[in-house]
């Protein structure tokens, strides 16, 4: 973007307004740049091309960095009166592997606190400011301020590369895939933070992820939501569900993590939380969930289908697998829905909200996994931390081996997206769909695993809502400033006018609650601002700006009038604003 923007209600420190630019003096056609020619479609990479032996149980921390808590497991002795019956809670053994983190010493009765996990970070190494460590391997560690919640407290993340340093640009330099994982997006889902702490010590000279860092960077945010795990809640403090912020951005906390994505592009984004054991299933079931681990990859509207390919075979796959081989038991990331039996279970949403999915629309492999246990305290601690610690390992693994058809498909997508505009139709809403399956529940009277008829809304599927055609781009008008500053922070390219431009577009009108385009002749005025979708992350663009969902920026608030927002039907050359 040509200079930086910030929304008018929430400046933010990395979105500061700059004096006005000066013009620039020349005239760009949108649909001018090579990511128009034909795009030829690279040649799949076989699912067995490139192999790996899956890592070994994570080895224990060298005594001199360790945290000095025991290794045993949490005793039963010292958890809450068991929810269900002993035979019940039999089905979920310990694992053999033990983790050491604060919350899961002996005699706990809370997991790892914010002022816990503050210390530990604190006791990386510290050479420079953001703090570093670099070993004889080259490795270097960072602990980056990512930013705050919304009730002051620090949300931090831990950048590790093998790298001269770990500045964004030398991070590109190494061609190596950047993989993000966020744990703790909900306050009750403390085991994914536990399972980052457990990650982290695999860091160590010696660690499981040292090899690793020889292909890929890696990315971890242990707590993403400090104030709703303080207030054990699973929203922030003022209610928003963090999980499904990520394209709104209305929370401090969704825009550090996008910050950090525009930052350091990841090429995988996995999404650590936990689900409800019990919730409306013991209710309407008279059962609990079956299965130790809920996994799912992205799906959303637009979604390129070899980055939704890629994640399937790549990565969903190998985690599955993974996880059965460990002896937990895994099935769809799904919750109850509706209001009764009747309504059944629903997959994780297929809105373009969650982390997982904003990233399939950047063309990076977006995952989303959940341990069983949001709502069971510290009972089966060790079990949910290593059902998490062994997902977070199968991606790293995927990662490590398919880092170079990683960059191909990011690639390729980013350039086939951007070539289409102008050209057919995009999707601008769907939904899953509508089918009956047998789910494993535990019957809490029996204590027995019962397959059972629900009904189930699935995500594997799409169906088509509503299309439109693809425009060329979209125009705001100044007073569509916060919405641009959106897209700004979704790392969006917005061009702001210099010169008066005309412009031939449909504007959308509101007939009855149902929004209908209508074709019209409309000026370009300085100080406006311009979306090309000959950009790689264009559908992006498409889900913020499209006003009909209810997740859009009109259907927000954030834009405050269907005028404000036009979509550029034809190429239109225009003269943009430019820095110094």
């Amino acid at each position: 973007m040509t200079k930086p923007l910030a929304l008018v209600v929430s400046p933010t420190p990395a979105h500061g307004v700059t004096a006005r630019p000066r013009h620039l003096a020349w005239m760009v056609g949108v649909l001018a740049l090579s990511a128009c020619t034909s795009v030829p479609l690279p040649e799949w990479p076989g699912t067995s091309s490139t192999t790996t032996t899956t890592p070994a149980a994570p080895a224990s921390p060298p005594a001199a960095t360790a945290p000095a808590v025991s290794t045993s497991p949490i005793s039963q002795s010292r958890v809450h009166a068991l929810p269900y019956s002993a035979a019940v809670a039999a089905l979920f053994p310990e694992p053999d592997q033990r983790y050491r983190t604060p919350g899961l010493a002996p005699e706990r009765s809370s997991f790892t606190s914010n002022a816990e996990l503050a210390e530990l970070l604190q006791q990386l190494p510290h050479h420079s400011t953001p703090s570093t460590s670099s070993s004889d391997d080259g490795v270097r560690i960072a602990v980056l301020p990512a930013g705050n919640s919304q009730n002051g407290r620090a949300i931090s993340a831990v950048l590790a590369a093998q790298s001269a340093d770990l500045t964004p640009s030398s991070l590109d330099a190494t061609q190596r895939p950047m993989v993000m994982i966020v744990a703790g997006q909900q306050g009750n889902a403390p085991a994914s933070t536990e399972a980052v702490l457990a990650l982290l010590q695999e860091l160590d000279e010696g660690g499981l992820l040292r090899p690793m860092l020889r292909h890929i960077n890696l990315l971890l945010v242990p707590r993403a939501n400090p104030d709703g795990f303080e207030t054990q809640q699973a929203t922030t403090a003022n209610g928003t569900d963090l999980r499904h912020d990520h394209l709104r951005l209305q929370t401090p906390e969704a825009r550090a993590l996008a910050q950090l994505i525009t930052l350091y592009r990841p090429a995988v984004v996995l999404d650590a939380g936990e689900f409800a054991a019990l919730g409306p299933t013991q209710t309407r079931f008279n059962a609990t969930r079956a299965n130790d681990m809920g996994v799912q990859y992205a799906m959303t509207a637009n979604a390129h289908e070899f980055v939704t390919k890629a994640a399937k075979e790549w990565f969903f796959q190998p985690m599955t697998s993974r996880l059965a081989q460990a002896g937990l038991r895994t099935d769809a990331l799904a919750e109850p829905t509706g209001n009764s039996a009747e309504a059944g279970f629903a997959m994780d949403t297929v809105q373009p909200t969650t982390l997982a999915n904003i990233a399939a629309l950047k063309n990076a492999i977006g995952l989303t996994v959940q341990s069983r246990g949001s709502d069971l305290g510290l009972l089966h601690a060790q079990r949910r931390v290593h059902g998490l610690v062994q997902a977070m390992l199968s991606v790293l693994d995927s990662a490590s081996t398919r880092a170079r058809d990683l960059a191909q498909v990011a690639t390729f997508a980013s350039r086939d997206i951007a070539s289409q505009a102008c050209q057919g139709n995009l999707l601008v809403q769907a939904q899953g769909v509508h089918e009956k399956r047998e789910l494993p529940l535990i019957d809490l009277t029996s204590s027995h695993i019962t397959p059972t008829l629900v009904a189930w809304q699935s995500a594997l599927g799409l169906s088509a809502t509503e299309q439109r055609s693809r425009p060329c781009g979209y125009w705001l008008s100044p007073e569509a400033r916060n919405t641009a500053a959106q897209l700004d922070q979704l790392g969006l390219q917005v061009l702001r006018v210099a010169e008066l431009s005309p412009l031939v577009a449909d504007g959308y009108t509101d007939q009855g609650g149902h929004i209908v385009t209508q074709r019209l002749l409309a000026d370009a005025i300085p100080g406006s601002y311009y979306v090309s979708l000959n950009q790689g992350h264009a559908n992006l663009a498409t889900a913020l700006l499209e006003p009909d969902t209810p997740y859009s920026s009109y259907a927000q608030g954030t834009q405050l009038d269907l005028s404000h927002v036009l979509r550029v039907v034809t190429p239109a050359p225009l003269v943009f604003e430019d820095d110094e």
